[in-house]
């Protein structure tokens, strides 16, 4: 079930409008101050589903909208050696060529979209106390979207604003000072462990303790914690969870809420509640003439290792066959594939976005059992591995893994997820893979393009405060 009401919360007012949802019917009109509208756990909860709303962003093509989620391609597929723009067009083509402004309107898109995750967030957490029975989940959920969150702007920007609680416009020191990344993730993980503690398995829509589990350990990983990131995988690889790898690999996009869905950004077809991420990325929809479009790079990686993963993953532009396109999230469908569209309007498609699957817990359980180590013949490794590539089709029995080898299967699985770049830094290997990557293909990668401009707009309101990242 798709878990979506569309809530907006501009400072501190909270606008509720009508859309049918299971959990809150009907739906409050009013428009009310947060200081007198939560006064039980119904209207909390409206609040902890407004944060999904935040992470969904709106679809529109307004400069002054959030996109949330929407935007993300932008600044992970397109920053690595995934794709590009078709054609060098715009705005969007600094992410592909290493030359992002600080004035890039998408960048600071993505920024305010996920502050404004956080203080939705701390919406919630502010409000427990009139939450009931419910407090414990409430919290939990609250703490899980501010993990993720800080989570992806502290692996983007670096060190950043760390704001744990509903805060004035006049409090500048605490919105615009940047504090070290160590901070954020000593945040991130308390966070995610209430969330652990909180939580159960009722929902892929919404934060479930697996997704908590997996979310953390991706952080430990990231922290080089390996034995604990290793624990925490094993706990969800447990059969008693219920998760498990879709036999056939297009289920795992177009059939939505599967077994191998942990957490996913539900979209609804021709509705408010609608995407056109998935629209942008086709020439034939009328949006654009063509952003995140595949690489030579990653097409040759799908056709070399994809298996039959590669046909779900990319396709020939049709009106341009020189070029590739993404097929996972297609809006219109393809009949060719087997796909139907989500939507009568591709610029209003119903694909969910989905954060967390299966597949990646059980690479990354490969990644923890590794520790580091240029590679491995543990067998425990190798049994996990080789539940992936069966899945592909490629069947051949594997008897050791190098991490250059675990990269190109997480490449080649999770391709076009947002996962590429995150990957590489991670791993280690996005200095010298994306500096010959760029090197080949006429780019200006440099090291400090592993982190993203803070957005100008946000120095100029900090009057000072707020400083810029080396390179920018």
């Amino acid at each position: 079930m798709k878990t979506i009401i569309k809530i907006l919360i501009l400072s501190l007012s909270v606008s509720l409008i009508s859309c049918s949802d299971d959990f809150l019917e009907p739906t409050p009109t009013s428009v009310l101050t947060t200081e007198n509208y939560f006064n039980t756990p119904e209207e909390v909860e409206t609040a902890v589903i407004n944060m999904y709303d935040a992470i969904q962003g709106v679809n529109s093509t307004r400069s002054e909208d959030n996109h949330g989620v929407m935007y993300e391609f932008y600044l992970t597929e397109m920053r690595s050696d995934n794709t590009r723009t078709k054609s060098s067009e715009g705005e969007a083509a600094q992410f592909e060529n290493y030359s992002i402004q600080p004035t890039n309107g998408i960048v600071n898109d993505y920024y305010a979209s996920f502050y404004n995750v956080i203080y939705r967030a701390n919406v919630v957490l502010a409000n427990l106390e009139v939450a009931g029975a419910s407090a414990t989940k409430f919290e939990a959920e609250a703490k899980f979207v501010r993990a993720y969150a800080y989570f992806n702007l502290v692996r983007l920007f670096g060190d950043v604003p760390l704001v744990e609680t509903i805060i004035s416009p006049e409090d500048k020191t605490t919105a615009y000072t940047r504090v070290a990344t160590s901070t954020i993730y000593e945040l991130i993980e308390n966070d995610l462990l209430t969330a652990i503690n909180g939580l159960s398995d009722e929902s892929k829509y919404r934060a479930s303790k697996a997704a908590a589990e997996t979310l953390l350990a991706k952080v430990y990983l990231t922290l080089s914690r390996y034995s604990e990131a290793q624990a925490l995988l094993e706990s969800v690889m447990n059969p008693s969870r219920g998760f498990s790898l879709e036999p056939n690999y297009k289920d795992v996009f177009y059939n939505e809420g599967n077994n191998e869905i942990i957490f996913t950004i539900g979209y609804l077809g021709d509705s408010e509640d609608s995407q056109n991420f998935s629209a942008e990325w086709l020439n034939a929809v009328g949006r654009t003439s063509g952003v995140n479009y595949v690489t030579n790079d990653a097409k040759q990686a799908l056709d070399d290792l994809g298996g039959n993963r590669t046909a779900y993953s990319y396709r020939v532009d049709q009106a341009q066959i020189t070029q590739h396109q993404v097929v996972k999230y297609l809006p219109n469908g393809d009949d060719n594939l087997g796909i139907l569209p989500t939507s009568s309007d591709p610029t209003k498609a119903g694909n969910d976005w989905i954060v967390l699957r299966y597949a990646d817990v059980i690479l990354m359980h490969v990644e923890a059992i590794m520790a580091g180590a240029a590679s491995t013949t543990s067998s425990t490794a190798i049994n996990s591995m080789q539940l992936i590539r069966n899945r592909a089709g490629i069947t051949t029995p594997i008897t050791s893994i190098s991490k250059q080898e675990l990269l190109d299967e997480r490449r080649v699985e999770l391709a076009f997820e947002n996962h590429r770049l995150f990957d590489l830094i991670r791993m280690g290997e996005a200095e010298n893979t994306l500096g010959t990557f760029s090197a080949n293909n006429g780019l200006s990668f440099s090291s400090t393009d592993l982190l993203l401009p803070i957005p100008q707009r946000e120095i100029n309101l900090s009057n000072g405060l707020l400083t810029q990242n080396p390179g920018y």
